[in-house]
């Protein structure tokens, strides 16, 4: 069975990139969401294995919907995706429970190295 993921990025063709990816090694993309709230709405529609979550987004930023997203699972398994210098948003998301993060601009062998990780 392929592990399930959900991938969050207001920018499309940062999920084209992350879907690639994750297609190409055997990882199965459940959903697709723009901001926070569609986030939410797709983890409970889905209820992947895994969340990538960018972390600026319009509507609902990814650590305010990763923690709408612990509320409703506390074992939910969330990677945050952060811009170059946004270091104080992602300390902020680990401490509300993300497991890893990346940064942007996305290396395939790091993506799928936290994802390895965090799938255990």
């Amino acid at each position: 069975m392929a592990h399930k993921i959900l991938i969050v990025d207001d920018a499309a063709f940062m999920r084209m990139m992350i879907k690639d990816i994750l297609s190409k090694n055997g990882y199965e993309v459940v959903g697709e969401a723009a901001d926070g709230a569609q986030a939410v709405e797709k983890y409970k529609e889905t209820q992947p294995d895994l969340v990538t979550m960018d972390i600026t987004m319009p509507e609902m930023d990814g650590i305010t919907a990763l923690k709408e997203i612990k509320k409703l699972n506390p074992s939910a398994k969330v990677i945050m995706c952060s811009a170059m210098g946004q270091q104080a948003m992602v300390i902020d998301a680990i401490q509300a429970g993300a497991k890893d993060f990346i940064v942007k601009p996305f290396q395939a062998d790091r993506v799928l190295e936290a994802i390895g990780k965090t799938l255990g």
